[in-house]
């Protein structure tokens, strides 16, 4: 237990300076475009979840939680909304990058997302197809609420994210690590369903979660080579950060936001379950 306690934190420490660089570019482009950004989703109209799913993309912590108040107040469709939370990677690109993993596998990754986003999120807009109504509702401000430090410089919230991001990393690989050494890999791929279609549906629910903790999560284990590639997407899908905590804060239609969840969670599950069936039919 000690040697694995040890490993565990070797490969976290090593992870620091990756992270910190990562999320100060992150950091830094987000300041810039956030305003850009918001300007841009609610004014694209009809074309919002192609918008959404582009920006989607963006390394920005808080475009979901931008996104779900635009929604409560019926600036943008619930296609937009659907697709900048499925576009989402919250903390999958530090990570990545973090661990040196290859650029093409990131961008095949990212690109995979933006585009489920915007093809299901023109189809929702396409079924439903109802007006917008602007109402007026309370905005949730991600860094005052969050005590996320961004007004204090980009340098102090930096290091926030990094030192969160690398205990979240810590916790996991300590898990992981126990359980292959406790139980065996096979065994933790059993629970994953790693060997089956059907891994999204495990994948898909943890990122559901409302924290950077999930998606952390997610990217580990298929860095693990502990689930497949398309339970790794189910779960991105999924995995809007804290934009469905906030849901519940700002749109007070209880109904209507446990179905949004629910319809979440449906398009990353079977998503990334027919991701899986295509690569074993390939």
């Amino acid at each position: 237990m000690l040697d694995i306690i040890l490993d565990t934190l070797i490969d976290g420490l090593k992870l620091i300076p990756f992270l910190f660089v990562a999320f100060l570019i992150i950091e830094a482009i987000e300041h810039k475009l956030s305003k850009k950004n918001k300007n841009v989703i609610s004014k694209a109209g009809k074309f919002g979840p192609l918008a959404g799913g582009v920006l989607g993309a963006l390394p920005q912590c808080g475009f979901s939680v931008m996104a779900t108040n635009l929604y409560a107040t019926r600036i943008i469709t619930l296609g937009t909304l659907i697709s900048i939370y499925l576009s989402t990677s919250d903390e999958m690109l530090p990570i990545m990058l973090s661990h040196k993993t290859a650029t093409s596998l990131i961008i095949k990754v990212i690109l995979t997302k933006v585009v489920i986003g915007i093809i299901y999120g023109f189809i929702i807009d396409f079924i439903l197809r109802k007006k917008v109504v602007k109402k007026e509702t309370k905005k949730f401000d991600m860094c005052n609420e969050e005590h996320c430090d961004c007004s204090h410089g980009i340098l102090k919230s930096s290091i926030k994210h990094t030192l969160t991001t690398t205990l979240f990393i810590l916790a996991t690989t300590l898990i992981l690590n126990t359980l292959m050494e406790v139980f065996g890999e096979n065994l933790l791929s059993k629970i994953l369903l790693k060997n089956t279609v059907f891994g999204s549906f495990i994948t898909s629910l943890i990122s559901l979660i409302p924290n950077c903790g999930s998606s952390v999560v997610v990217t580990e284990l298929y860095l693990k080579n502990a689930i497949t590639y398309g339970s790794m997407i189910g779960g991105l899908l999924t995995g809007s950060g804290v934009g469905l905590l906030i849901l519940f804060r700002v749109n007070k239609n209880i109904k209507e936001n446990i179905n949004i969840v629910t319809l979440v969670y449906f398009l990353g599950a079977i998503t990334g379950i027919l991701i899986d069936l295509f690569l074993m039919l390939k």
